[in-house]
């Protein structure tokens, strides 16, 4: 499930803009899927101008590592307890094994730039449809000074502004280690199923880190290095990889 808000029109607003709203009616998810999201999810959509359409597909990396660190920031400067959130490739959040936001990044073209369309869905104070960071705050240790989405809404400008001027200067390498520390998928095992004389063969690779282009990059039991690609059908990313060798 992802709790993203989308505008037809969003990307004709100025480079900068932020929209938050309390309540989503019409979000659009991945491969247009439509979802709603109760009172208490942080959800917000804000504009990006790029020039390089090569690392246009990285932005939702940077994001999702700026939601991450945004959360561990609220709850240190609070003095809350940890909690982990992860990052499920290629733009879900997930903690203690339960999806509990996501990114959706859109793009158009013109006048020689890319308009980037950031939606952003985070479960902070509703345990509905799946659970909330306040829900697991709540089990870990009683508090009354839970997370505030206005807090990690702030926090997260602060720690995208930060992340994004390393990545337009450094490019993603320089973001590389934090991120895989934020994932579930270093040395993960997936098999790839590939068709071969009308028969489909299974493959086990093992999952290294991303490529240049943002692909998952991994190693088969042959040494082989391969890009991973979703197959475009499969609503998990993880089920029906295509691999390419590299």
């Amino acid at each position: 499930m992802l709790f993203l808000i989308y505008c037809s029109n969003f990307s004709e607003l100025p480079v900068g803009s932020v929209c938050v709203t309390d309540v989503q009616l019409k979000g659009r998810g991945r491969t247009k899927n439509v979802w709603e999201s109760p009172k208490g999810c942080l959800m917000y959509s804000f504009t990006l101008e790029m020039e390089d359409g090569r690392v246009v597909p990285l932005v939702q990396y940077v994001v999702s590592l700026a939601v991450t660190e945004a959360v561990k920031d609220v709850c240190d400067k609070k003095g809350l307890s940890y909690i982990d959130v992860k990052i499920k490739w290629p733009n879900d959040l997930y903690l203690n094994g339960l999806k509990v936001g996501g990114i959706l990044c859109t793009s158009t073209y013109r006048s020689k730039k890319f308009h980037v369309s950031v939606g952003v869905g985070l479960n902070v104070d509703n345990e509905q449809p799946t659970t909330c960071l306040n829900a697991v705050l709540k089990d870990m240790s009683p508090a009354s000074n839970l997370l505030k989405r206005e807090e990690i809404l702030g926090a997260f400008f602060l720690k995208f502004e930060k992340f994004f001027d390393l990545f337009m200067d450094q490019g993603f390498k320089s973001l590389e280690e934090l991120y895989y520390r934020t994932w579930l998928h270093s040395e993960q095992r997936v098999i790839v199923e590939e068709k071969v004389q009308d028969q489909v063969v299974q493959n086990v690779v093992t999952i290294q880190g991303l490529t240049s282009s943002g692909y998952l990059l991994a190693i088969g039991d042959d040494n082989q290095m391969y890009e991973l690609h979703p197959d475009g059908n499969s609503f998990d990313f993880f089920k029906g990889l295509v691999r390419r060798k590299i």
